[in-house]
């Protein structure tokens, strides 16, 4: 296996603190077991084969509900943050979507509304962007349109903030 990096995303869905936000005491047996699991391959990783590295790296974003153990040393040694993008970051990232959906943005939409865009979407990750983009283009299509009027887009970036309000009130944990 060695030498190799092991990539694991959403970590936090193995287990949270036996505290977590769900009101749960503990989680169930089954996530437990996984990481109880886990915890054992990590530990016995580094003396497995001398000079060659084994690096696991994992994803969250919900640091606070992860296990202890899983930071404890030798297991996950640094913790890295990725903050959410800034204004022109949001805008960059709304552009890579558009490009590479090839979602032609109406002639009439400036370069600074689709800024404003950018900057009303404060506090999204990437991946709510992309999802604003395909939303929009979506929205076009509705209207047998070939491209994408800032009507789109403000409309897919109001239909976005309702359902992020509405997961909020049903699942507080989850946000």
């Amino acid at each position: 296996m060695a030498p190799c990096i092991v990539f694991i995303d959403e970590i936090d869905a193995l287990r949270a603190r036996s505290n977590n936000l769900m009101g749960m005491a503990g989680g169930n047996q089954e996530a437990e077991s996984t990481l109880n699991q886990l915890l054992t391959c990590m530990d016995g990783l580094a003396t497995r084969e001398p000079g060659r590295p084994v690096v696991v790296i994992a994803a969250t974003n919900r640091p606070e509900v992860l296990d202890e153990a899983l930071l404890r040393p030798g297991r996950f040694d640094r913790v890295v943050q990725v903050p959410l993008p800034n204004a022109a970051g949001r805008l960059e990232i709304l552009k890579v979507h558009l490009r590479l959906r090839s979602v032609p943005v109406a002639p009439e939409v400036t370069a600074e509304q689709l800024s404003e865009i950018a900057e009303r979407c404060d506090g999204f990750p990437g991946a709510a962007l992309e999802a604003i983009v395909n939303e929009a283009a979506i929205r076009a299509a509705r209207r047998n349109s070939s491209t994408v009027s800032m009507i789109d887009f403000e409309a897919a970036v109001s239909e976005f903030n309702q359902s992020r309000e509405k997961t909020r009130q049903d699942f507080p944990w989850k946000l």
